[in-house]
């Protein structure tokens, strides 16, 4: 069988399943399994797929039936252009929080920069590669997640300080901006979210409690602390939270809050300023 015939193959396979980026899919997995980029698979069409080759596509092309994610089979996921390592218990990089990341770069140049609930570390690698921030901070409560942002600071030549614990937890010093995208689900939703999302990723980095807000209180609290005077919070949020996320940090007397859009015309981020040049600083 040659890689046309195994691509067309699959591709039937995935639609009979009710999969709408059928040959997306096939493609990334095919590329995977052949060690080519998409111009060499387009290329080699008519050349014969190597039996172990077919054999290993079919296997990973049963788990994608099963909804598993491409990210956990490839192990890797692109970010602002740069390759990011992927694994069960992390978080796949979204295109929204691409936007994040670019508004965080380039407010980034001569700043101290914290990224808090990392994940993968794809704003804080971002940050550290295309900006030009001072400092680079990353925090994450799960092991195996700042096991990856580490990784994937090496990998990209990042240079990021990285602190375990439950947000604020073990973070020392203060900064000019801080980032995060916390989990904002509500609880009550996430059982009917695509099965790729509630069976496969990690419910840690997705439940936001009840309302789906918990961790945008306790950063909006909390940031106060490790916030220089004019600092910067900058979140990413659901598409219905910019008006909630936004009352929280005015009754936190944040100053300068904007609420910006994703490319569908939806809120996704909400950015505000700390001015209290007289706020009880954390002893670090």
């Amino acid at each position: 069988m040659t890689y046309s015939e195994l691509t067309d193959s699959g591709v039937l396979r995935l639609k009979e399943e009710g999969f709408t980026e059928a040959r997306t899919d096939v493609r990334q997995i095919l590329m995977y399994v052949g060690g080519m980029n998409l111009a060499e698979l387009l290329f080699d069409g008519a050349k014969e797929v190597p039996k172990e080759q077919e054999l290993h596509f079919w296997k990973l092309l049963e788990q994608r039936m099963r909804h598993m994610p491409v990210q956990y089979m490839t192990g890797e996921q692109e970010f602002c252009g740069l390759k990011f390592r992927i694994r069960p218990g992390v978080l796949i990089p979204r295109p929204e929080t691409e936007l994040l990341a670019e508004e965080v770069f380039k407010r980034s140049a001569g700043k101290r920069v914290l990224d808090l609930c990392t994940g993968s570390g794809c704003i804080a690698v971002t940050v550290s590669k295309l900006g030009a921030p001072e400092f680079t901070a990353a925090s994450d409560v799960s092991e195996t997640a700042l096991r990856t942002a580490e990784e994937n600071a090496a990998l990209n030549g990042a240079d990021i300080t990285f602190f375990q614990g439950d947000l604020f937890e073990t973070v020392t010093g203060e900064y000019d901006i801080i980032v995060s995208n916390p989990p904002y689900i509500k609880t009550g939703v996430i059982n009917g979210l695509m099965p790729e999302v509630k069976e496969f990723e990690p419910h840690l980095a997705l439940d936001g409690g009840e309302d789906g807000l918990v961790f945008y209180r306790r950063i909006c609290k909390e940031a106060k602390k490790f916030l220089r005077q004019n600092g910067r919070l900058m979140f990413e949020i659901g598409h219905d939270q910019g008006r909630e996320v936004s009352d929280l940090l005015e009754s936190e007397n944040y100053r300068e809050i904007e609420i910006k859009k994703d490319y569908a015309g939806l809120d996704r981020m909400v950015f505000a300023v700390w001015p209290d040049k007289n706020k009880e600083n954390k002893d670090v």
